[in-house]
């Protein structure tokens, strides 16, 4: 983009001003600036909410595990059928886990509830509870008024079942094989000592 001055005067002006910018800046104290370490958690900003929870929703891989047939093809899930649950199971030395309906548990709890809720979960594999559970207060704000915005639909996802016990649905096993030419991994098969 071009800009023309049409009169030497302002252009002079201009200059001159610019100049004294310069060279007061050159003779600012150091003391006049400071750096503020900022005591915020990082988060995600965007226009809304909604659309930074609905961000992270699909970066995160929510739907991977609690949106049916996401994982197979994503592009086929209209976002009114994300969120609802997952009747496979995720089975390993743990017991057998499931992907819960997301959608109705934010019908349940209270915003303040569902942040304290995935800061201090722990519980079983396959979900990456270290990773949600060090996600900023704001993050998790934004999750829960996207995901309460597309309103509650679906059913609960079956109950967890203990190691050794037969799931009543299908189940991916997760359990670690070993190659024949070598020993077992005692701390491969170990079960979760968690509920």
């Amino acid at each position: 983009m071009k800009i023309k001055i049409r009169s030497r005067r302002l252009l002079v002006a201009v200059a001159s001003l610019v100049a004294a910018g310069c060279v007061a800046s050159e003779h600012t104290p150091q003391a006049t600036t400071q750096v503020v370490e900022s005591t915020q958690q990082p988060r995600i900003v965007a226009d809304s909410r909604i659309a930074a929870g609905r961000y992270l929703v699909r970066v995160g891989g929510c739907n991977d595990c609690h949106t049916p047939g996401y994982m197979q093809n994503p592009s086929a899930i209209p976002e009114s059928q994300w969120l609802t649950g997952v009747p496979l199971g995720w089975q390993g030395p743990w017991g057998t886990t499931y992907a819960g309906n997301l959608r109705l548990l934010v019908h349940q709890i209270d915003q303040e509830a569902w942040v304290k809720y995935l800061h201090t979960r722990t519980a079983r594999p396959p979900m990456p509870w270290t990773a949600v559970n060090a996600m900023s207060d704001e993050d998790l704000r934004a999750m829960y008024v996207y995901i309460k915005s597309l309103g509650p639909a679906g059913e609960l996802a079956p109950a967890y079942v203990p190691p050794g016990e037969e799931p009543k649905t299908p189940f991916l096993q997760l359990s670690p094989v070993m190659p024949k030419s070598k020993p077992a991994c005692d701390a491969c098969s170990a079960p979760a000592t968690q509920p």
